[in-house]
């Protein structure tokens, strides 16, 4: 006869579930906050519910995408600063959608660590749900795992998927782009959540820079500018898309200027990129001077300042800088579209 041994029990291998349905209960509240009537299902339930009205289209068109805020996260576990990551995460993939003219329905996200803290997880929660209810959209579900021995200790992983609506006949993708559009910029708000690898090795390991040193030329710590939220322009730019023609939006994200803007391109056009028209923020200056980074690097990396750009007929520019500036943006002409060889040219 085997000898007897003590119970194993999940937690034994790692897995608190009392620690789970503690996250869950902590989560509710910042849930249902996002709700709206077209939300079906309460929190615990299997699947995600959301009634899909398509009052005034004639041929509605679901967007969707999923993304993650990458090794910005590491920033966050430093900082011990866990309530805007998830900020970040709806508003980077909210403006994903906008480019092509929708607007947000619901969101679902996924939270995995190796030990799961409740407090962390709500945190996380909480700026997911900040993030949802900012712009009308609803935080449906998600999954919350604990996996001993995937992440390390006091780490976790984020991600996220979101859904949204538009009317066929007004998508937004780049086929009216022609020669003489204008190329309007608006502003970020640092680096957003893409080119932290490069930003951390140059500015943490290189450097040797403390994430609590306080640059004056940033007017706060290192680890604050770091933080600084994705920038959302939906509330922006979505009442323009009715009012402007926009032949098409580039989300300034991971392959900044060099990828993101030839994605809306047609192949017999390219966009000369007028560099001297605005002033990338000093965070972007420090990284440069700090890792002796080449300029394409920094253009092929970061967003240097330009979170959006608007592609739209010159007739139309002045007036759409001056609504998006009215709206609370920063916008300026930084370049236009000519004959080419579809590519970016910044001069």
């Amino acid at each position: 006869m085997p000898e007897e041994t003590e119970p194993t029990t999940y937690a034994d291998a790692g897995v608190d579930i009392n620690a789970g349905n503690e996250a869950v209960l902590r989560m509710k509240e910042h849930l249902r906050s996002t709700f709206t009537p077209d939300v079906l299902a309460d929190v615990g339930s299997f699947g995600g519910m959301f009634a899909l009205r398509t009052e005034g289209l004639t041929e509605p068109v679901l967007v969707s995408s999923i993304d993650s805020v990458g090794t910005k996260l590491k920033v966050a576990f430093q900082m011990n600063q866990h309530d805007t990551i998830g900020r970040d995460l709806v508003w980077h993939c909210v403006n994903d959608i906008l480019v092509q003219g929708a607007r947000p329905l619901f969101f679902l996200d996924y939270f995995g660590t190796g030990r799961l803290q409740p407090e962390i997880a709500a945190d996380v929660v909480k700026g997911l749900a900040e993030g949802c209810r900012a712009v009308g959209c609803a935080l449906v579900g998600g999954e919350t795992a604990e996996l001993p021995g995937m992440y390390a200790e006091g780490e976790y992983d984020l991600a996220g998927c979101i859904v949204g609506l538009v009317e066929r006949g007004r998508i937004i993708d780049g086929r009216k782009v022609s020669v003489g559009d204008a190329l309007i910029g608006i502003a970020s708000d640092g680096l957003h959540t893409n080119g932290y690898s490069l930003a951390r090795y140059v500015l943490q390991e290189k450097a040797g820079f403390r994430l609590d040193r306080f640059f004056p030329e940033l007017n706060r710590t290192l680890g604050e500018e770091l933080l600084a939220p994705h920038r959302c322009y939906a509330p922006a730019l979505l009442p323009l898309l009715e009012e402007f023609e926009i032949h098409a939006l580039a989300h300034i994200t991971g392959g900044g200027f060099y990828d993101n803007i030839p994605r809306v391109l047609p192949v017999d056009c390219q966009a000369i990129v007028e560099r001297r028209q605005w002033e990338p923020a000093p965070i972007f200056r420090l990284i440069q001077e700090a890792g002796s980074v080449p300029d394409n690097e920094m253009y092929r990396t970061f967003n240097m300042g330009i979170g959006m750009v608007v592609i739209a007929p010159g007739d139309v520019a002045l007036s759409l800088i001056e609504r998006l500036n009215r709206a609370g943006e920063n916008a300026a002409i930084i370049g236009q579209v000519v004959r080419g060889s579809h590519e970016v040219q910044i001069m």
